[in-house]
């Protein structure tokens, strides 16, 4: 025999079982919005940036695309079609850099171009390689790939890998074949 009592008690236990399962479908919907997401931020098309320090123009940065990933636990940029960046030193002098890919790390500052990089110092130094890593913070570039280094004064450097600083002064080849030009000094002093 069904009493009052147990239809009561068979409708409230639908119903509490009911919400149970609609908030657990609620919660991990709720969960689902707390976690960073692998999508990127933001998406810029067509960028055509110019960075200033103290009025001055410093660098330029072109790219047909960029992905904003800032939003992630580890924050970078990628221009997956691209880019282009121009440097101004304090005199106006120009040196260029361009690759298929890059990427630039917000927290280490390093920045990584890929596939095709060619850098154009204001001296007309170029510098071909598939990989290129740029540490901003210490001024630094480097790479463990193949390259090619056409100096200002006619030498040449092929080799696997180097670290140099951002003008070439500080140049260190890791292993390398090529053509250096040597200037021969005339000594006046007779011994």
């Amino acid at each position: 025999m069904i009493t009052y009592k147990k239809i009561i008690t068979s409708i409230v236990t639908a119903i509490t079982v009911t919400m149970l399962f609609s908030c657990e479908g609620n919660l991990n919907r709720v969960r689902a919005l707390n976690l960073p997401d692998e999508n990127p931020q933001a998406i810029g098309v067509g960028l055509n940036l110019k960075y200033t320090d103290s009025g001055r123009v410093v660098a330029t940065l072109k790219s047909p695309k960029m992905l904003d990933f800032t939003n992630m636990e580890f924050p970078y940029r990628e221009f997956p079609d691209g880019v282009q960046v121009e440097f101004f030193d304090e005199n106006k002098k120009k040196s260029t850099v361009t690759a298929d890919y890059g990427i630039i790390y917000d927290e280490t500052g390093l920045i990584d171009l890929q596939d095709n990089v060619v850098l154009v110092t204001s001296d007309s130094t170029k510098l071909r390689a598939e990989q290129l890593f740029w540490d901003q913070k210490a001024g630094w570039i480097f790479t463990d790939k193949p390259n090619t280094i056409q100096f200002a004064n006619g030498a040449r450097n092929d080799g696997q890998g180097f670290d140099s600083d951002l003008k070439f002064t500080n140049f260190r080849s890791r292993t390398n074949v090529g053509i250096q030009i040597i200037e021969e000094k005339k000594n006046d002093e007779v011994f």
